[in-house]
């Protein structure tokens, strides 16, 4: 996988998934993983979208030639609405969309996995950036270092890894840069493996359904892309 240069501009009407928990709404644009934002409403989850549109096509513009994000909430079109749960309220897209469970042909699988790259090298751009910059704090002292939040969305990858069926055995004292290229590896093989049709290996202790592929690109990216922007945000006040 990994193509670089698609010619395929948004259409006027992207389409969304709403994720509706208890206090936040997360809106994410069905097909371009890592577009997605939260809100206390619907209406402001969408009008964030939008608003973050710009900030997203800076990210994918180097792999998708003509990405034009819509300018306007009203360019937004609704396609599924899901029940949240406690991972919504918590503060990250926990559930998937039905039209999530749709097969994927290797070309689509191509075009998801390589926004995930573009979002994975933003993160790696603004962790380049931030390098000897002390992160601001939240108001109450929050908030990881710079080097905790790389570790950190590795780790959540190698978890995520597990939710699709693939497995992860890689050492505990390995160096941070090597464990991170790994853990992507190990993203797009499984990704690449259940696109082909292999099942996962067989695991008694699995009680939770795995992930679709497709909400899994998704879950990643908006991980990956989401702690980017935090990393920019926080150094750059």
């Amino acid at each position: 996988m990994g193509v670089i240069g698609y010619n395929c501009p948004v259409a006027r009407a992207t389409d969304v998934y709403i994720e509706t928990g208890t206090r936040r709404v997360f809106a994410s644009a069905a097909d371009w993983p890592g577009w997605s934002r939260t809100a206390k409403t619907e209406e402001d989850a969408l009008r964030a979208l939008a608003d973050y549109g710009e900030r997203y096509a800076a990210v994918v513009r180097r792999r998708f030639e003509g990405f034009t994000p819509p300018g306007d909430p009203s360019d937004l079109r609704v396609v599924e609405r899901v029940k949240g749960n406690a991972t919504t309220d918590f503060g990250a897209p926990g559930v998937a969309a039905s039209g999530e469970d749709a097969a994927m042909t290797p070309a689509d699988a191509e075009r998801r996995v390589d926004a995930l790259r573009a979002c994975w090298a933003a993160l790696d751009r603004a962790a380049r950036r931030a390098q000897g910059v002390i992160l601001t704090k939240g108001p109450r002292g929050g908030g990881r270092d710079l080097e905790p939040i790389i570790l950190h969305v590795a780790d959540a990858e190698a978890a995520y890894v597990h939710r699709i069926g693939g497995t992860v055995r890689l050492p505990k004292d390995m160096e941070l840069t090597a464990r991170v290229r790994a853990t992507r590896k190990l993203v797009v093989d499984t990704v690449d493996a259940r696109i082909r049709g292999e099942p996962p290996p067989d695991n008694p202790r699995r009680t939770a359904p795995l992930w679709s592929p497709r909400y899994f690109i998704r879950r990643t990216a908006w991980h990956a892309l989401d702690h980017a922007w935090e990393i920019e945000d926080r150094s750059a006040r």
